[in-house]
């Protein structure tokens, strides 16, 4: 399940990139991916980098799940009903998609490939099912595990919010498990031990990336 979509991303949405501004030939931007076991702290490190990596906007998820309160459609997530999902999911209008919880998720493909276009960098915050498909789809997307620092500490993490029943934890970390066996799928791995080092990380990755020297 994707996260929440941060409101630093929307607000970065229509900084012009430094190409656009002197009137040349737009460079596409990169798509990243940024996936990890819940509770490691993904929300956490990407609501910093976006908020000093300019030009990278995070993406909007569509789901099939109620709206909640304060959420706006179109920034959150945008929000659809079941049958319109599956049919645009027929369509490949989606980079990737999941079901969690009895809901739908999935990656609007044009919404990306926009952004692309346009020069920004685009990251997504899923899970390793999801990483997968989209490294199917997009071979040059960067793929970025946040790691915890052992699994002891994130079920520490998980226990510490205090919002989950006994059965729900024992499911994530046994998922975490999964998940972490499946490391070599990514071209990075941040271990999330301290915020502000795995934000530097995650934002040197970004940097360097933009950086490489493509064909």
């Amino acid at each position: 399940m994707p996260a929440s979509k941060s409101n630093q991303s929307s607000s970065k949405e229509s900084a012009p990139t430094q190409s656009r501004k002197r009137g040349e030939k737009v460079t596409p931007g990169n798509l990243f991916v940024l996936t990890g076991p819940s509770g490691v702290g993904k929300n956490t490190i990407i609501d910093r980098v976006l908020s000093e990596a300019g030009g990278l906007v995070e993406s909007v998820s569509v789901t099939t799940r109620n709206q909640r309160d304060g959420e706006r459609d179109g920034v959150e997530y945008f929000f659809t009903d079941r049958e319109s999902f599956e049919k645009m999911r027929a369509h490949n209008h989606f980079i990737e998609s999941a079901e969690f919880a009895g809901n739908y998720y999935g990656t609007p493909r044009n919404w990306v490939e926009q952004r692309l276009k346009e020069g920004l960098d685009v990251v997504l915050v899923i899970e390793v099912q999801g990483a997968k498909q989209v490294k199917m789809h997009f071979p040059d997307a960067i793929l970025i595990f946040l790691a915890p620092p052992s699994i002891h500490e994130l079920e520490k993490r998980l226990r510490g919010r205090a919002t989950e029943p006994e059965d729900v934890i024992a499911m994530r970390l046994d998922k975490a498990g999964q998940e972490l066996k499946e490391r070599d799928v990514f071209h990075y791995e941040v271990v999330n031990e301290d915020v502000d080092q795995a934000v530097n990380n995650v934002l040197a990755i970004v940097y360097a990336e933009r950086c490489r020297i493509k064909p």
